[in-house]
C-alpha cells in the first residue's frame, strides 16, 4: 500500500512539472508569421533571414508606440516600406495584413492558442514550409532566455505593462 501512495505522489509531481500553461495574447495585439517556401535547408534560412529583418524593421517603427491604434496605423502607413525590405531577398511572396490564422504553438512551457489574429504575414513561395511567428506588438519578439520560468515571467510582465 505504501508504495502505491509514493508511486502515485511521485507521478503526480511528475506531471505537474511538465503541465504547459496557456497563455491568451490578448485581442490588442499584432503578430508576424513568416511561412516557408518549403522544409528545405535554403528555404528555412531564407525564412529566417527576411523574419529578422522585418521584424527588426517593423519594431523600429513601432518602438514608442502606446496602444494598438497607433500600432496598427504606422503598420499600414508602413506596407510599402516593409515589402521593400522583403523584396530585397526575394520577390516570390505574398503579404497579408489584418485577421490571419494561426496554429497553436507550443514554446518553453507556454501554449499560445490557434486562431484568427490581427497579424502580418509573409508567405514565401508556395508557403509549404515551416512557420515562424512572434508578438510585434505588444512587443515579445526580443525574448532570448533559456530558462521557462523567465520566459514566462517576461511574456506576463509585457501583457500586465500594455493591458
Amino acid at each position: 500500500m505504501k508504495k502505491i501512495i509514493i508511486f502515485i505522489i511521485v507521478l503526480s509531481i511528475f506531471l505537474n512539472m511538465n503541465k504547459v500553461k496557456s497563455i491568451n495574447i490578448p485581442d490588442k495585439s499584432i503578430r508576424i508569421r513568416v511561412i516557408a517556401n518549403s522544409n528545405s535547408k535554403i528555404d528555412q534560412n531564407e525564412k529566417i533571414k527576411i523574419s529578422i529583418k522585418v521584424q527588426d524593421y517593423v519594431q523600429g517603427l513601432l518602438q514608442n508606440t502606446k496602444n494598438i491604434k497607433e500600432a496598427d496605423k504606422i503598420i499600414k502607413n508602413n506596407i510599402n516600406n516593409i515589402n521593400n525590405e522583403i523584396k530585397k531577398y526575394t520577390d516570390n511572396y505574398t503579404l497579408l495584413y489584418g485577421k490571419n490564422f494561426f496554429p497553436e504553438k507550443r514554446y518553453k512551457g507556454v501554449v499560445y492558442n490557434e486562431g484568427y489574429y490581427d497579424s502580418l504575414v509573409i508567405k514565401l513561395g508556395k508557403g509549404k514550409g515551416k512557420n515562424w511567428w512572434c508578438v510585434l506588438f505588444p512587443p515579445l519578439c526580443l525574448m532570448e532566455t533559456d530558462e521557462n520560468v523567465e520566459y514566462k515571467f517576461y511574456v506576463k510582465e509585457i501583457i500586465d505593462k500594455y493591458f
